[in-house]
């Protein structure tokens, strides 16, 4: 017999009054689906973001385990537009998107940045072992297309948010009518990962807790304020929320054998032959996806004929480096005849 258990945890004005409120440095929801526990981040640590004025939307999908996730995502545009999925990474969540939705929002174009499972106002499986590849993918299939029923997509991807939505795209290509690739890839676990990536799982996976405003500013160039490193580190208010950054660096495919390796091969192949535009937007200091860009610009059939940009003065998190430059090459490419 399954069973749900929705318990709240809460500082009690009179001090805790047992182990598991002592640990509640805030007020926190747990909720139980059988085997999956899942926290979410009380609203109270969304209030005031810097730069981040949009509301939140919620959906629930599965979490096939028998239970449900709510997902949250935020869209700025016309709503009858043609839609832009603009998916994060590791470790950030949609706020990553904030310089560049009023961009595309103002070119007349419906931006919709969710929140992966894990990170900003979505659930967080407590479990590592909850978080898979394939379940980020179905997770995500089912809020763009069963949900929100998304069509003429323009995927926006960076980091985990091209890993995710480069599957999307290759196995659903009647949904995409554009991609656009931002430091980023598809690894199969056929050719090895570079060092400083080996270095970045090693501190990730192993670190007693998880300070991620910093690994977030420690991708980039340019200066980040207190304010801005707050606002990444406002999903996490303790580090027993952290399943999904510990997880996700122990997903990437970095064996041949790996469960994600078939399917990312497969990826790979559809969106070689595709003729969806593919527009190759990296930075240009990026040390972990860098030398991906060449590899999408020649051997995606849909990169062709394009005029790929490079980001300047941008690390790995180019969007938070460079957003309004980031944005407006979206803009020109998503103007460019079909």
């Amino acid at each position: 017999m399954r069973f749900r258990v929705h318990l709240t945890l809460s500082e009690s004005t009179n001090g805790p009054t047992n182990e598991a409120h002592s640990r509640a440095s805030t007020i926190r929801s747990a909720v139980w689906f059988d085997t999956m526990q899942i926290l979410r981040t009380a609203d109270e640590h969304f209030i005031d973001l810097a730069e981040f004025p949009y509301a939140p939307k919620y959906c629930e999908v599965s979490d096939q385990d028998g239970g449900t996730l709510r997902m949250a995502w935020v869209e700025d545009g016309p709503a009858h537009a043609e839609p832009v999925l603009m998916l994060h990474g590791e470790p950030s969540w949609s706020f990553l998107y904030r310089r560049m939705m009023p961009i595309l929002a103002a070119a007349g174009h419906r931006v919709i940045c969710p929140d992966l499972v894990g990170f900003g106002r979505s659930d967080k499986p407590t479990r590592i072992d909850d978080h898979t590849y394939a379940r980020h993918v179905e997770w995500m299939r089912a809020l763009a297309f069963d949900l929100l029923d998304l069509r003429h997509v323009t995927l926006v991807g960076q980091d985990w948010g091209g890993l995710i939505g480069l599957r999307l795209a290759a196995e659903h290509p009647e949904r995409f009518a554009g991609i656009v690739v931002a430091n980023t890839g598809l690894p199969t676990g056929d050719l090895p990962m570079p060092e400083i990536w080996w270095s970045f799982r090693k501190v990730i996976q192993g670190a007693s807790e998880i300070d991620v405003g910093r690994f977030v500013e420690a991708g980039c160039v340019r200066p980040m304020t207190d304010a801005v490193r707050a606002a990444y580190d406002a999903p996490f208010p303790d580090d027993s929320y952290c399943a999904g950054p510990r997880a996700m660096p122990g997903l990437v495919p970095t064996t041949p054998d790996d469960p994600a390796s078939a399917a990312n091969r497969a990826a790979w192949k559809a969106l070689c032959d595709s003729t969806t535009p593919m527009l190759v937007a990296f930075s240009d200091s990026d040390p972990i996806t860098g030398p991906m860009g060449a590899i999408f610009a020649r051997q995606m059939r849909g990169a062709h004929g394009i005029h790929h940009p490079v980001i300047a003065n941008a690390g790995h998190f180019l969007q938070e480096d460079a957003g309004e430059e980031l944005a407006e090459a979206v803009v020109r490419f998503l103007r460019q005849p079909v």
